[in-house]
């Protein structure tokens, strides 16, 4: 995949359709008298529904199409006939995408499987006929209720791989070399820092027909927690892994201090990923001999180690199997992500070309559609219906009375 078709951030702008206006209407028919109202209730606003597609890898789709919105519901008509649903607009994301609110940062949905809908921004309530106002004592309403508003808001969609090992290092560590040796991935590999510049994902065959998947992220440096490097922006890939493999490699001054570098910037970015199960490789471990292995084994972390080769496959199948082990570990199926709010502020430094889009402004709206409370229930309470008759919504027959009366000049009739 090329590297300017890898899309996990986007930003767009959506609206729910807003709901159909409630008919006015008296039932007229030959020979038959005072026919009462009949107006219909108005079509219920289309919603923005999410759903998850396999099929996806990322949001490119979502790149160029910045603006999503849904039908408006239909008026209601006379014989108490209802207004038509607005169409639902239906929006294909990847499984993992998380999406925020855009002006407050605030965490709103996660859609982590095939097909799962999730209704983003609901559609408007239609309004009632006037055949839903009618009395004992007002046996002739002739007011209706109005739809309710669209629901309009700008979101942030992040996606975040789901893999079951996220590989950890500095760049030039062989993250890269290690996941096209396992699978059959083939990343950039190259002897320069920041090779990677896109999360890959890999799946690795094991026995028996059993496979897992890695994901490779670009290379994190000292400080990668506050903005340095290709790290923030590639961090929360590793959110959804099971199991995370630092990866350290042999030639290093000081494993241990590489190891905790690592460690605290992941939990500097979300302290949550360090209750996730860790596995330490030392890479490029063909240049050391047996003495200079059980020399570097007494000052590693106390966490499971291995010592690996990808360049002559050394140490390749005890890796499968470690991982395997752990990833089988009862302690570690079950992965819980509590999402946290985007910090607005530093999350549009990093995308910048992702933030500037257009928003609509529909000023027709803020006149017509003036809502009242809605009861859940499909009847209104006689306090409602005094309020909607003080709103003065009546008829166009009505208004036309008035309008001739006043044009009749003084003393004719």
């Amino acid at each position: 995949m090329a590297s300017s078709n890898f899309v996990d951030y986007v930003k767009i702008y959506c609206r729910s359709g807003k709901g159909g206006r409630g008919s006015t209407h008296l039932h007229r028919e030959k020979f038959v008298t005072k026919g009462g109202p009949d107006g219909g209730d108005g079509g219920r606003g289309g919603h923005v529904i999410l759903r998850g597609n396999r099929n996806y890898w990322t949001l490119l789709h979502l790149k160029f199409q910045r603006h999503v919105f849904a039908g408006h519901g239909g008026s209601g008509g006379a014989s108490r006939s209802f207004g038509k649903n607005g169409k639902d607009e239906v929006i294909e994301v990847p499984c993992g995408t998380v999406v925020f609110d855009a002006d407050t940062g605030e965490y709103i949905c996660d859609v982590t499987d095939d097909g799962q809908e999730v209704i983003l921004l609901k559609g408007g309530r239609g309004g009632l006929g006037n055949w839903h106002f009618r009395t004992s004592t007002n046996q002739t309403p002739r007011y209706s209720q109005p739809g309710e508003p669209a629901i309009e808001r700008p979101v942030i969609m992040e996606l975040k791989l789901l893999a079951d090992v996220g590989l950890v290092g500095f760049p030039n560590a062989g993250k890269s070399t290690l996941l096209s040796t396992l699978s059959a991935a083939k990343p950039k590999i190259a002897d320069y820092p920041f090779t990677t510049l896109e999360p890959n994902l890999g799946i690795v065959s094991y026995r028996d027909n059993r496979s897992f998947v890695m994901a490779d992220i670009p290379g994190i440096i000292e400080g990668a927690s506050e903005g340095r490097g290709l790290g923030l922006r590639f961090l929360r890939h590793i959110e959804r892994n099971s199991l995370l493999l630092f990866m350290v490699p042999a030639d290093s001054d000081d494993i241990r201090k590489e190891y905790e570098i690592l460690l605290n910037e992941i939990a500097t970015f979300n302290p949550e990923l360090l209750d996730k199960q860790r596995v330490l490789a030392i890479t490029k471990s063909d240049m050391l001999d047996d003495e200079l292995i059980a020399e570097i084994k007494n000052d590693l972390p106390d966490i499971p180690y291995v010592f690996i080769s990808s360049v002559i496959n050394m140490g390749i199948t005890e890796l499968k199997d470690m991982l395997w082990r752990e990833l089988n570990n009862e302690e570690n199926k079950v992965v819980t992500i509590t999402h946290r709010n985007l910090d607005i502020a530093k999350d549009s430094k990093l995308f910048k070309e992702d933030d500037d889009i257009i928003e609509d402004d529909d000023d027709e709206w803020d006149d017509e559609y003036i809502v009242d409370e809605f009861d859940d229930e499909d009847t209104i309470s006689e306090e409602d219906a005094e309020y909607a008759a003080a709103c003065e919504w009546g008829d166009d027959e009505e208004d036309e009375e008035e309008e001739s009366s006043e044009e009749t000049p003084k003393g004719k009739k």
